[in-house]
């Protein structure tokens, strides 16, 4: 779980924004990682067939900044409406800001020591530090030659690896993103103002709802904190604000930029009409969960097979009524069975679809 303490933030400082940036980054961890992203697969795969191969040796070498997760200055907390000005924004960062943002994906942001722009947490800036630094190229090796090189690039001239990742941006730009951006600008840009109608007619819970069943507002005690169901358990201050992002390409992630020294920024998975809601990481636990008894499971066998009563469900299994009733309330809880009443005969099915969604959803969970 994700924390973001909101306490006596003014309602205003929680934006909602369209972002060229973002998207341009969502769109490159397509590109890396298509796995993850199943209904982009056919896009990628043309975007990719498509690249000149020195700009496709390019992404390689960079990929890093955006596959398992992204560099902080690559999801602006303050997005524009124009790529080139988000871009400035970028190089107005001090090189040890920025240093330290791209060599956490590079070398492993559960495992680097010191903090993005807070030297005094942890190690220092890499760039002033050598004892920061060597532990910086460590850990790049660690990860691989390319990350490796990168690495070091970055520590000998920062200002010369700033620019080619610019230019690496621009000219994705020109390649693929241009043409992809076009059709779900405005969509994108729907999205937030609808957020943000609803965060001022029916307040923040109600817009957080309508972002991801993975977000939610918590009051308590004169406390009011974000959250955010991630699998890493994490808290940070929104005491510069918080801004939601919403993307058509970064789905099916929540992706979450929390790093001291940053306005919190939230992706999120912009709403589609033809795509089911999301399920939550709990209600997902509990499939498993309702799954796992064996007793459950040979009632689900049975059920798989057709509508049964619990009569039906005792006398097959050699159990009692009340048991199966028991276990049969698990299972209705989790969402995996329907039920159908006929005169005073109610009869229970396995819910097939649920069912067979559950690796999707489970996955689906893990990558938020």
């Amino acid at each position: 779980m994700l924390t973001i303490d909101i306490t006596g933030l003014p309602p205003e400082r929680v934006t909602f924004a369209a972002s060229p940036l973002a998207e341009l980054t969502s769109m490159l961890h397509v590109l890396a990682e298509p796995a993850h992203h199943p209904a982009m697969q056919a896009w990628a795969g043309a975007t990719l067939a498509g690249l000149k191969p020195a700009l496709a040796d390019r992404l390689l070498e960079a990929e890093f900044l955006w596959r398992s997760s992204r560099a902080d200055f690559l999801v602006p907390g303050r997005p524009a409406e124009r790529l080139a000005d988000e871009l400035d924004e970028v190089d107005r960062l001090p090189d040890d800001v920025y240093v330290a943002a791209a060599l956490v994906t590079t070398c492993g942001s559960s495992r680097l020591s010191f903090r993005r722009g807070h030297a005094g947490a942890g190690r220092g800036s890499p760039l002033t530090d050598p004892a920061a630094a060597d532990r910086a190229l460590e850990l790049a090796q660690a990860r691989g030659p390319r990350q490796a090189a990168f690495a070091e690039r970055l520590l000998e001239d920062p200002p010369a690896v700033r620019a080619a990742v610019r230019r690496l941006l621009e000219d994705c730009a020109d390649a693929f993103f241009a043409d992809a951006w076009r059709p779900v600008e405005h969509r994108l840009a729907a999205d937030a103002r609808h957020k943000s109608e609803l965060h001022a007619r029916l307040g923040l819970a109600a817009a957080l709802d309508a972002v991801s069943p993975a977000a939610s507002l918590s009051e308590h005690g004169g406390a009011r904190e974000i959250r955010l169901d991630k699998l890493q358990d994490n808290w940070t201050s929104g005491a510069d604000g918080v801004t939601f992002i919403p993307s058509v390409y970064g789905r099916p992630h929540l992706l979450t930029v929390h790093a001291p020294g940053w306005r919190p920024v939230v992706q999120y998975a912009a709403a589609d009409r033809h795509d089911p809601p999301p399920l939550s990481l709990d209600l997902v636990r509990r499939r498993l969960e309702a799954l796992s008894h064996p007793v459950r499971l040979r009632l689900c066998r049975t059920l798989a097979r057709g509508p049964h009563t619990t009569g039906e469900l005792a006398e097959a299994w050699q159990l009692t009524a009340p048991e199966v009733s028991r276990h049969l309330a698990v299972l209705k809880k989790a969402g995996l069975l329907t039920t159908t009443r006929r005169g005073r005969y109610v009869s229970h099915a396995l819910d097939v679809s649920a069912t067979a969604a559950l690796g999707a959803d489970l996955l689906e969970a893990f990558l938020r």
